[in-house]
């Protein structure tokens, strides 16, 4: 076999695998014979988020490594992809936990609540794909979910704590990516200041596999973890998982499956529109650079994930590919693409929270 096309063979083994367990599994479970069909509905619409999300955020985790030629577009969507699907089993719930059960009051929470918030994601995610703008899809199921939710029960009805949480690591997130990018950036050239270009060259191509795989780990779950939440939270609704009288307790693993499938699934379909602008319109990015882009924005969100939690991993990679450029130069940096994406940042919450609001205000009075 070539060794070009081993690794995308393999990979693509492994998401088929991964979709049969997953089909299988589902076919086992009495929920699944339990569901009333509107709800099982609304389930299906949050895997359809899950999959544009994979479509729509994770062409994140290529955009680098293609702009630095390391991999052919389709051999790094089946990378990232792959590790999309493998961190089920590498992460805890804890993003998940804080979706489902720290954004709004789950009391006031019903099917058509979560529907609209899927919704309000779902358009602006496919309004800010067609514009090829790398927006957040974790920020915009959010704002769905706090708009649909007040329209319902008033302002009372968002936990301010939590929303609080997300609102200071839309800032924190890129900034933390980066002060990462520039310290990965440094670190790197001090290391291999001395050593021969095209040595230096073929190193990070390899490591870049690995930086990567890590990066693609760390948005698998991120944001495969915002799906769970919603899915957990509409189930528990409807007295469909078990939990305490206010609050689900637990995920249980078919959820994460199909989540981690779907994301999965959406990923092989690539985002080539967004991987332009993230891997050359903001800066040129060479192996080494890559290497030190993904490597920081990995690190940021693997600590985010363990402490429950939930960023952008598109403002992550941005900050980090940025903090990478402005380490080179601040020349470096295309501030005016730059600027239009935090432009695009700010307006997700309120634009996606207003659609929310608005199919909400639709879906209750049919």
């Amino acid at each position: 076999m070539n060794r070009e096309h081993f690794w995308p063979i393999t990979a693509l083994t492994l998401i088929v695998f991964g979709v049969t367990y997953t089909l299988y599994h589902l076919g086992s479970l009495a929920i699944v014979e339990k569901c009333p069909p509107f709800v099982m509905l609304v389930v299906i619409l949050a895997l359809a988020f899950d999959f544009t999300n994979g479509i729509h955020d994770a062409a994140n985790s290529i955009a680098t490594i293609v702009s630095t030629r390391v991999l052919t577009p389709l051999q790094a969507v089946v990378w990232a992809a792959t590790f999309n699907f493998v961190a089920a089993w590498v992460f805890s719930t804890h993003v998940a936990m804080t979706v489902g059960k720290g954004i709004v009051d789950t009391e006031i929470v019903d099917t058509n609540v979560v529907l609209s918030a899927l919704l309000g994601a779902v358009l602006w995610n496919l309004i800010t794909w067609h514009l090829g703008l790398p927006t957040s899809s974790s920020h915009a199921l959010i704002g769905g979910l706090a708009g649909s939710a007040i329209t319902k029960a008033g302002i009372g009805a968002v936990v301010l704590l939590g929303i609080a949480k997300v609102a200071i690591f839309i800032v924190l997130a890129p900034v933390i990516g980066v002060l990462l990018g520039l310290v990965f950036g440094l670190g790197m050239t001090t290391l291999f200041h001395r050593a021969r270009p095209a040595r230096v060259n073929s190193l990070f191509r390899r490591g870049q596999l690995l930086s990567a795989a890590l990066y693609s780990l760390g948005h698998g779950t991120n944001d495969a973890q915002k799906t769970m939440g919603i899915i957990a939270l509409l189930l528990f609704t409807n007295h469909l998982l078990p939990g305490n009288e206010k609050e689900f307790t637990d995920i249980p693993f078919w959820i994460v499956l199909v989540c981690h499938t779907a994301m999965g699934l959406g990923t092989l379909i690539g985002g080539w529109r967004i991987v332009k602008t993230m891997g050359s319109k903001i800066v040129r990015l060479n192996p080494f650079g890559g290497f030190c882009a993904e490597s920081a924005a990995a690190a940021t969100l693997f600590v985010t994930a363990a402490a429950g939690i939930p960023v952008s991993t598109t403002h992550t990679i941005t900050g980090s590919i940025i903090g990478y450029g402005a380490m080179r130069r601040l020349s470096a940096v295309r501030w005016g693409v730059a600027g239009n994406i935090v432009v695009a940042w700010v307006l997700t919450i309120p634009v996606a929270g207003s659609i929310g609001a608005a199919v909400y205000f639709v879906v209750s009075r049919l």
